[in-house]
C-alpha cells in the first residue's frame, strides 16, 4: 500500500498570512462601500475564492470583467502589505525537507489565485518542494465544496482515505472531510476547540514527524 501523501492548503498553512488578508479585505471593501464584522469574513470570506466571495459581495449581481478586476485589485494590496512581513510557518520548511527524505508526496490545495500561489512559494522559497498544486483556477466550486481535495487525490494517485490535509479554515476542514481525507487542523485562525473536530490539531510544523502524525490519526 502506497505511503499517505500530504496535502498542504496555503493560507493559514504554509503561511500565516490571513491577518495580512484581513486588513487588504476590510481596507478594499471600504474602498467599495462595504464593511464585514469578522463573523461575515469568517462565513463568506475564509477559504473561498475571490469569484464566490466578490460575487457574494454584490449579491450576484456584478459584471464578469470587473470581477476579475477586483480580484486582481485586492490581491495586489496583500502582496504589498504582505511582503515585506512573509515567512513559512514555523518548522515548515524542515518537515518539507524530512518529507523529501523520506519520499512522501505532497500537494498544495488552495482557493487562492495562482499569482497568490507564486508569490507565496517565491518568497518563502518553498516551490521546489511542491509539483503538484491546485488552485482557484482548478475547481468549480470553492471549500467546503470537496472539490479541490478529491482533485488533489486523484492527481496523487492515492484514494482520499490516503490524504493528510492541513488545514486552517473551517471551510477547509468541511472540505477536506466531505472528501474522506484525514485532516490535520493548524490552529493558526481557529482555537483548539474550534478545531476539535479534526483528526488533530498542531500549533505549527515545529519538530513533527510524518510517523507521528500517522500513529495519532491511526493511518499507518
Amino acid at each position: 500500500m502506497k505511503t499517505p501523501a500530504f496535502v498542504f492548503d496555503m493560507d493559514g498553512v504554509i503561511v500565516n498570512s490571513n491577518p495580512y488578508h484581513k486588513v487588504a479585505l476590510q481596507m478594499f471593501c471600504r474602498r467599495l462601500g462595504f464593511n464585514l464584522d469578522e463573523q461575515e469574513m469568517i462565513h463568506k470570506i475564509y477559504g473561498r475564492t475571490n469569484k464566490e466571495w466578490i460575487s457574494n459581495l454584490f449579491g450576484g449581481d456584478i459584471d464578469a470583467n470587473l470581477l476579475v478586476q477586483y480580484g486582481i485589485e485586492k490581491e495586489l494590496l496583500y502582496q504589498e502589505l504582505y511582503k515585506p512581513h512573509i515567512q513559512p510557518l514555523a518548522g515548515l520548511r524542515e518537515f518539507l525537507q524530512l518529507l523529501d527524505l523520506q519520499g512522501i508526496t505532497r500537494a498544495v490545495a488552495t482557493s487562492a489565485p495562482r499569482m497568490n500561489v507564486d508569490f507565496t512559494l517565491g518568497n518563502t522559497g518553498l516551490s521546489g518542494f511542491f509539483s503538484i498544486i491546485l488552485d482557484e483556477s482548478h475547481v468549480s466550486h470553492s471549500k467546503p465544496n470537496p472539490e479541490i481535495y478529491l482533485k488533489a487525490a486523484a492527481m496523487l494517485q492515492l484514494p482520499p482515505e490516503r490524504c493528510i490535509i492541513f488545514e486552517d479554515s473551517l471551510s477547509g476542514v468541511a472540505a477536506a472531510q466531505a472528501a474522506g481525507c484525514k485532516v490535520v487542523g493548524v490552529l493558526t485562525t481557529h482555537s483548539a476547540d474550534e478545531l476539535a473536530h479534526t483528526d488533530m490539531t498542531i500549533e505549527d510544523f515545529t519538530n513533527l514527524q510524518p510517523e507521528k502524525i500517522y500513529r495519532q490519526i491511526n493511518l499507518l
